[in-house]
């Protein structure tokens, strides 16, 4: 099972276009509302969620977590104690931890960045403690994913799937999307 954390002022596409790209590909992805199973991102789209954060458990099939950004949905992520853990289980079990925008900051102020290749939205730098930051789009180190921001969101959506199921099954997806390339 692979959870994407929802709290309120979360930035909708970072969130669900992921999401899409995640159910397409045939991965049982879940959204948790931080805080409530109605969930309200950054520009009042409200989401009701799979299940809330006082339903998820650590341990059986969890495969990964993502953390979209948006104000203040990554500042909300980050107060949430369910959140830190479910990072930390992750992170203590080599799975996946993806967070796009400014939620790599979460990972950053956990120390989990130091000497690791990240990426977030322009002027969060700072908060990636000890990272080397990266130019790409989408950028993998171990077991973390970072990203851009919604302009990166479909693809960071294929790399969620890439490295849960393989480069195989993640072109497969991509063959069937109309991406914009010049």
């Amino acid at each position: 099972m692979f959870y994407i954390f929802l709290a309120d002022g979360f930035e909708e596409t970072e969130a669900l276009a992921p999401l899409d790209v995640l159910r397409r590909a045939g991965i049982d992805a879940k959204t948790v509302g931080v805080g409530g199973k109605i969930i309200t991102g950054s520009h009042n789209i409200p989401v009701v969620c799979d299940i809330t954060d006082s339903e998820f458990s650590l341990g059986g099939n969890l495969e990964g977590i993502f953390l979209p950004g948006g104000m203040p949905g990554t500042l909300n992520l980050e107060k949430s104690e369910i959140v830190n853990k479910a990072i930390d289980y992750c992170i203590e079990n080599d799975l996946l931890v993806s967070a796009i925008c400014a939620a790599p900051s979460i990972l950053g102020h956990k120390g989990l960045l130091k000497n690791k290749n990240a990426i977030c939205f322009p002027g969060f730098e700072s908060e990636l403690k000890g990272a080397v930051l990266s130019d790409n789009f989408v950028c993998e180190d171990g077991n973390i994913l970072t990203a851009k921001g919604m302009g990166s969101a479909v693809e960071f959506g294929l790399r969620i799937a890439e490295y849960l199921l393989g480069s195989e099954k993640a072109n497969k997806i991509r063959s069937t999307l109309q991406i914009y390339d010049e």
